[in-house]
């Protein structure tokens, strides 16, 4: 247990030593473009999602929390998904043991959004990622509304970060 408690401790020291130079991403302000092969064999390109609600969420098959919330994710996008909305994970996979681990937590949640596997944490630098899950809801625009991290998204949570980018009835 205490090796576990000091490989976490290792792990956020070199996580926030990793985004140490980097601007944090705030509401406001366009999303940095997101770039990498996805799970599926295909490319994920957060650019070609503007003109759609996005909600994009970095995570990792380790993360307790994570595991909580992406049924809610995967519940949120069957259920807006006909109003445009898109998901779009992405996988922190230079922390993972394997690509099959990331699979295996994809089928295991019957995931249908695409998830896109960043094999060098580029995201942890760009967007300043300082706890896993952090789940950022960008608007049609591709301006980040609303900033959820480190904490697994409850019903409320997801409902609010989610007013802030759907299209209003």
């Amino acid at each position: 247990m205490l090796t576990a408690l000091h490989a976490q401790t290792a792990f956020l020291i070199a996580l926030v030593a990793s985004t140490a130079d980097a601007q944090p991403i705030r509401v406001g302000e366009r999303a940095p473009e997101i770039d990498f092969p996805t799970l599926a064999g295909g490319r994920a390109q957060l650019s070609q999602l503007r003109g759609r609600p996005v909600v994009v969420t970095f995570w990792g098959t380790w993360c307790p929390p994570c595991r909580t919330e992406f049924p809610q994710l995967v519940e949120a996008y069957r259920t807006h998904r006909d109003n445009g909305l898109e998901v779009l994970g992405v996988n922190q996979r230079d922390q993972e043991r394997s690509t099959k681990a990331v699979q295996a937590f994809i089928d295991e949640f019957a995931v249908p959004f695409p998830i896109a596997l960043d094999a060098r944490g580029r995201t942890r630098r760009t967007y300043r990622l300082i706890g896993l899950p952090t789940t950022i809801f960008i608007d049609s625009a591709g301006v980040v509304r609303h900033i959820h991290i480190g904490q697994a998204l409850g019903p409320e949570d997801i409902e609010k970060g989610l007013a802030t980018i759907l299209p209003k009835p």
